[in-house]
């Protein structure tokens, strides 16, 4: 296998054995300890970027990256990467897909539970010494809610499987109906109106930015419950806030944020929201499998082999 000049630049924390197993495959570099003149003599022959899900990579940094051919990303998001300036110099884009979706699910499924049954809010009410003054509040039943599901890939599957368990009744909203035995939505909003948990796990897109605004949470209703394990710029914060201020939601789950790692301060404020810190696929074993998978894609570059996991949108061109 030949070597290569490598340079990590992953938002995300990177157990040390992966840090290694990179160091291992050629000259490697780790942006945050270079100076400004070694970053810029390393940058110009850096051949891999090593990425995750919240490093920008837009085409101002392209341009300092002048022999660049493969940006491998930890995590399956991609939306900060300039694709088509990657499509133009022709740098093949990979990403971990599949390998988290066990995980993600279960935090969907949690921030549910959280919600619906007020698990936080009644924890902080026992530690507060409440109980001792009343009895804490009736809340919902999750057994028997409508969950809706806005993306029904690997992840919104799983998130389906397992809310079948709480005998829910499921139904979903992407651009294709699926040979699934749940009900089809071809509109985000018909499927808010009828749900009374919507899940957002659908990809960040320039066409699901913002997807999730105040019509659709109107829609979704002073019932309602939102849960966010998407990308933070598919809600349009602001208005969530708005509703969920205002009543026009019951309460929300959200494990991503637009700016992470920074929380929007009026969030801090809201009882009815539930807040998790980006944490849907940090587990021990599902980081080891994304770090093996960014390996097995290094690998196949190295080697002039055919990418394990090429992003869809360039997966032509990384043959």
């Amino acid at each position: 296998m030949r070597k290569a000049v490598i340079l990590h630049d992953a938002h995300a924390k990177l157990q040390d054995e992966f840090l290694r197993d990179l160091a291992a495959r050629g000259e490697f570099y780790i942006k945050k300890e270079l100076d400004e003149a070694k970053l810029a003599e390393v940058s110009q022959r850096t051949e891999v970027l090593i990425v995750s899900g919240g490093t920008y990579v837009r085409s101002e940094d392209l341009a300092r990256l002048p022999k660049l051919k493969l940006i491998a990303d930890f995590g399956v998001g991609y939306d900060k990467i300039d694709l088509a300036e990657c499509r133009r110099r022709q740098i093949k884009v990979t990403n971990t897909p599949g390998v988290m979706k066990d995980d993600v699910a279960d935090v969907a499924i949690g921030l549910m539970l959280n919600c619906v049954r007020q698990l936080v809010a009644a924890h902080n009410y026992t530690r507060q010494g409440h109980w001792l003054e009343h009895a804490y509040p009736l809340v919902r039943s999750v057994t028997g809610l409508k969950v809706g599901i806005a993306g029904l890939g690997r992840i919104g599957l799983e998130i389906a499987k397992r809310a079948e368990a709480f005998k829910t009744d499921i139904g979903y909203f992407c651009r294709t109906q699926k040979a699934v035995p749940y009900r089809y939505f071809s509109d985000l909003e018909a499927l808010a109106a009828w749900c009374d948990v919507l899940i957002i796990i659908t990809p960040a897109t320039p066409q699901t930015r913002g997807m999730v605004d105040s019509r659709i949470l109107d829609a979704l209703g002073p019932q309602g419950y939102l849960i966010n394990i998407a990308r933070g710029s598919i809600v349009r914060q602001e208005e969530l806030a708005a509703a969920l201020r205002e009543g026009r939601i019951a309460g929300a789950g959200l494990d991503v944020f637009e700016k992470e790692p920074q929380v929007p301060p009026e969030f801090l404020a809201l009882p009815n929201l539930v807040l998790a810190p980006h944490i849907g696929s940090a587990t021990h074993a599902t980081r080891q499998a994304m770090a093996s998978l960014v390996l097995e894609n290094l690998d196949a570059y190295l080697e002039g082999r055919e990418l394990v996991t090429p992003v869809p949108e360039l997966a032509c061109e990384s043959k």
